[in-house]
């Protein structure tokens, strides 16, 4: 690089390192202090594991987001490809109806899931009238994950249907005249050119169930998710310095997860090529 150069590189990066600075460096420098000035110090983050509520916690943060990412790819997946792979009257309008809900805010979502699974909801009312039970279940773990369910499909079937239109149907049928059939054709061809795509769209979904707030606060009334703790902990027990590290921990969880899809996306990109 020639000296003349480094000027200009240097006011190009720094734009973008001031807010790096600002709105991540700054605030996780202050997170960090936060949690290792409290009355545990350091032990804060160790905590995290031998107090049985937080460690509960954040297990059971961890297989939600897991059971809802592998859900969404299932159904988004299937899905995303029919559509890529279709054209029919109305898909545009059906594609624009299972995208709708990237418009609604987590509250939004939380107050759909009640008025389906809630103790008037829509669920309740159609099994009364055929059973005379009214089952309720969108304060439980089951109305958490169709609430994450519900904002997590969009974000997969838009990735599936634009990796699905990049894949070479020469390969399918290449694999066809040998003697495959449809399910080794989707086994052997076309899950894993899509594999990058649902990995990567899977890291995103796994980070947004894991660090939702807005549908947990609306249904999470009885179960104990990890955002919900970090509240409780910050605003009605005022201990600043757990929800602190209570949130780095979230943090690197979810951090240790996108580096991992990072990596076997970026594999699954090169063994493609």
């Amino acid at each position: 690089m020639r000296r003349a150069e480094t000027p200009r590189l240097l006011l190009l990066i720094a734009p973008a390192a001031a807010v790096f600075a600002a709105f991540w460096l700054l605030p996780m420098a202050r997170l960090a202090a936060i949690a290792g000035g409290g009355p545990l110090g350091l032990a804060a983050y160790g905590a995290v594991i031998a107090n049985p509520r937080y460690l509960q916690s954040l297990i059971a943060t961890i297989l939600l987001a897991a059971a809802v990412t592998g859900a969404t790819l299932i159904i988004a997946g299937v899905a995303g490809l029919f559509l890529a792979r279709n054209r029919f009257p109305a898909r545009g309008l059906l594609v624009a109806m299972l995208t709708l809900p990237l418009a609604f805010p987590g509250v939004v979502v939380g107050f759909m899931v009640i008025m389906l699974a809630g103790r008037q909801g829509l669920i309740g009312e159609i099994v009364f009238r055929l059973s005379g039970s009214r089952p309720v279940f969108a304060y439980s773990m089951a109305g958490l994950f169709l609430g994450y369910l519900y904002f997590s499909i969009p974000r997969v079937i838009l990735t599936v249907m634009a990796a699905a239109e990049k894949l070479d149907p020469a390969l399918e049928e290449a694999a066809r005249s040998l003697g495959a059939g449809h399910w080794r054709v989707m086994r052997d061809v076309i899950v894993p050119g899509l594999a990058p795509a649902l990995v990567s769209s899977g890291a995103i979904c796994f980070a947004t169930a894991m660090g939702a707030f807005g549908t947990a606060f609306k249904l999470a009334t009885n179960i104990d998710v990890l955002a919900m703790t970090i509240y409780t902990e910050f605003t009605l027990n005022a201990n600043l310095a757990m929800a602190a590290s209570l949130s780095l921990v979230l943090g690197l969880v979810t951090w240790l997860v996108l580096a991992l899809a990072r990596s076997v996306a970026g594999a699954g990109v090169a063994a493609a090529a």
